[in-house]
């Protein structure tokens, strides 16, 4: 028998980035449709509703998209965590930006997704499509509210904190020199990670802290009637900041783990019992 056609390598790991993101996306945006949009017809003062639901879903689409892709491609569905690995991992650079539009476009698509899905809830919610839904698929300060006094810059501070704090934790559950967790569960601890920063850091700047999951749905809003999408609440330009943000804080918080942490474990020895390898890059 002749051997199986294989795609080239470089294919399959954006595939796979692709994908994962997607899956991703489609819970997170999903998530925030079904509260923002949808309690706003059965809430006419409006509100997030309920934020624990809001992080738990999140947290879920980053464990089932990191179980989706992990195998082909680690898992990063995260500009800021392949910028990371390029950084002190020694992932490829020529690999970094073909990963990180893979992970764009699959939030893209996700987005486009939940659009066309909510397409009746968010017209009867926001029948102008105005900055009221638009975080259904973006972030904003102050999760856009006028009251909380977060601005671009207060949302940027929280954004680097936020994703250091995100990055200097996937290193240590990653790192098979530490103690990473057993029979694959990685990609849960991880997902716990990200509801835990969206419950403690959820209000500044909406705890984007991945620059694919916020840019793919707000040129996907911004192409489907959201002409505001790039602008927040007070009309300032706002799109880079959970692009600019996480890209610093990943680096920043991968290079206190590696400092701090990782130059300090010993390099030889056997595994803890009952450990097993987790893929490098799960994010």
């Amino acid at each position: 028998m002749s051997e199986p056609v294989r795609k080239p390598q470089l294919f399959r790991e954006l595939s796979a980035e692709f994908l994962g993101t997607m899956v991703l996306i489609l819970f997170g945006c999903g998530v925030v449709a079904q509260v923002v949009a949808g309690g706003a017809l059965t809430n006419p003062k409006g509100g997030l509703g309920d934020h624990d639901s809001i992080a738990w879903a999140w947290g879920l689409g980053v464990t089932l998209g990191v179980y989706v892709a992990a195998r082909l491609s680690g898992a990063h569905l995260n500009p800021a965590v392949t910028l990371s690995l390029a950084t002190f991992k020694d992932f490829p650079w020529p690999k970094v930006l073909p990963y990180a539009l893979a992970q764009t476009a699959g939030a893209f698509v996700a987005a486009l997704l939940v659009r066309w899905n909510y397409t009746e809830v968010l017209a009867r919610a926001d029948p102008t499509h105005t900055i009221k839904t638009q975080f259904v698929f973006s972030t904003l300060p102050g999760n856009g509210s006028t009251t909380a006094g977060v601005h671009e810059w207060g949302a940027f501070r929280d954004q680097v904190i936020g994703t250091a704090l995100l990055l200097l934790l996937i290193f240590a559950i990653t790192d098979l020199l530490n103690t990473p967790p057993g029979a694959n569960m990685a990609p849960l601890i991880i997902g716990l990670v990200v509801v835990g920063i969206g419950m403690a850091f959820g209000t500044n700047a909406g705890y984007a802290i991945n620059p694919a999951r916020d840019l793919g749905p707000r040129l996907a809003s911004f192409l489907t009637g959201y002409g505001g999408a790039w602008r927040d609440q007070w009309g300032n330009l706002y799109f880079w900041v959970p692009i600019a943000g996480p890209l610093i804080g990943g680096v920043l918080g991968a290079g206190i783990y590696k400092f701090l942490i990782g130059n300090f474990l010993p390099t030889a020895g056997p595994e803890p019992a009952g450990r097993t390898p987790a893929p490098e890059g799960q994010a």
